[in-house]
Formats: C-alpha cells, sequence, structure tokens
C-alpha cells in the first residue's frame, strides 16, 4: 500500500503530507518510543497517542515513512515542523488504535 492511501482507509486528517508514493508494508503500534525503535520494521505505518516531537525523530532513526496519532490526539507544532522537514506522513484520527489496526 502507498502513503497515499492511507487517510482515506481510516478517515484521517491529512497533518503533513510526506512522501504519499512511498510504500508501507506492515503496521506498528506502540507508545514506547524504546520499542518502536528497537521492534517497529522499516516501511511500516506506526500508530500512537505520543504527539511530540520525539516521535518524528524515532520515526526517522527506524525508517518509517508514516505516523498515525489516533483518539483525537493533535500533534504539536515542533512534530508537524519536523515531520515536514524529514517528509514523515502525520495523519489524525478520531479512530482507536485497534480500530486503524483492523482497517489497515
Amino acid at each position: 500500500m502507498k502513503v497515499s492511501q492511507i487517510a482515506p482507509l481510516i478517515d484521517a486528517d491529512t497533518v503533513v503530507a510526506g512522501d504519499g508514493k512511498k510504500e508501507v508494508s506492515s503496521v506498528y503500534a506502540g507508545d514506547f518510543l524504546s520499542r518502536v525503535m528497537g521492534k517497529a520494521p522499516a516501511d511500516c505505518i506506526w500508530l500512537t497517542v505520543m504527539a511530540n516531537v520525539n516521535v518524528a525523530g524515532v520515526a526517522v532513526l527506524a525508517e518509517i515513512p508514516a505516523i498515525v496519532l489516533c483518539e483525537g490526539v493533535k500533534p504539536d507544532e515542533m512534530l508537524v515542523q519536523k515531520c515536514l522537514s524529514e517528509n514523515i506522513a502525520l495523519f489524525t484520527t478520531q479512530k482507536s488504535v485497534y480500530e486503524c489496526c483492523k482497517l489497515l
């Protein structure tokens, strides 16, 4: 699936577009940043409720091209700016992490 196909599947608002042509191959759900760094596969969609700038740093290190903030969580401005500068797609949705896992 391409990053550009994520938003309609989970009724997401696109916060940062990222590279819509980038392929994603799996989904990882988690909020412990150190665990995500060690366990999330490259090229996955990361589902989380964490919304600070450290999320983008972890996404860069783990080669994650798309982040979905679930449960209505909104990103802070520093996260948005970091995702823009790193070309990471960032979405928000009202759906739960579980619902997003099922849909993706």
